[in-house]
């Protein structure tokens, strides 16, 4: 699967989320159909997230590697992949370099 590159019609919110001290940052948006996703980058760190709803993690630059909550393997993802959190879960993501990423909320 390739990585996404570009979203036609969306409406941003232009103030970014920013978690972890600028370790993360990013922007939701909202597409013409009324679906909420975001974009953003995850800076050289160990994280550790938590869900409400369930969220699909596409990375379009960049990499990572994330562990789910209850496993102890860490798994790998890079540009076009994706890896899917249940809702009211968590995982912990581990970056070496920026990770760019599209957040698909489920």
């Amino acid at each position: 699967m390739s990585a996404t590159t570009q979203i036609a019609n969306v409406t941003l919110s232009t103030q970014a989320n920013v978690y972890f001290g600028g370790k993360c940052v990013s922007h939701s948006f909202t597409l013409a159909d009324g679906t909420r996703k975001s974009a953003g980058v995850v800076l050289a760190s160990e994280l550790t997230f938590s869900t409400g709803a369930a969220e699909i993690m596409e990375c379009v630059a960049g990499a990572c590697e994330y562990r789910l909550a209850g496993s102890d393997a860490w798994q790998q993802s890079g540009p076009g992949e994706r890896f899917t959190i249940p809702a009211q879960s968590s995982f912990d993501i581990r970056v070496a370099e920026a990770y760019h990423y599209l957040c698909h909320y489920a």
